[in-house]
């Protein structure tokens, strides 16, 4: 299993999209915005939370992205399993044809991440943010993301 990139991006933008999307879903452009990513690579990791259930699509002019379910119900776990392959394929020995000691170790202590990032879910940051002074943030509209102008 890896930690990746990627899972660090996801892990940030649901925590984001359940802070903002009380209101209203959000779009992806509002979430970018915040983490300095491509949108292209945003809605990959977003097409892989939507097939696992974590987030729900809305279409329309005021259309975007909420949470699939309660925050509570969602584990930060949950999210690294959608976006990385959680699976560590070790070699196995050509003489025995098993795994080795070491690859039986990595093989554990991924489990046993996943397992303490299951008691992890995305409702204890959102408790932790509401706790916390945070800066009221705007949610800008999609026309004036559009609108602005960009360097060629």
């Amino acid at each position: 299993m890896r930690l990746s990139a990627k899972s660090r991006h996801a892990v940030a933008a649901m925590i984001d999209l359940g802070l903002k999307s009380v209101a209203r879903p959000v779009a992806l452009v509002d979430i970018l915005d915040d983490h300095h990513i491509s949108l292209s690579y945003l809605e990959q990791i977003f097409s892989r939370l939507k097939e696992h259930g974590l987030v729900e699509g809305i279409r329309g002019p005021r259309g975007g992205y909420r949470l699939g379910r309660a925050a509570e119900a969602i584990t930060v776990g949950q999210i690294v399993r959608a976006v990385e392959d959680t699976s560590y394929r070790g070699r196995k020995s050509r003489i025995t044809g098993r795994k080795s000691e070491a690859h039986v170790l990595w093989d554990t202590l991924s489990s046993d991440i996943l397992k303490f990032l299951d008691g992890i879910s995305v409702a204890d940051f959102l408790n932790k943010a509401g706790q916390r002074d945070l800066p009221q943030r705007t949610i800008r509209r999609y026309d004036d993301y559009f609108s602005r102008q960009r360097a060629a």
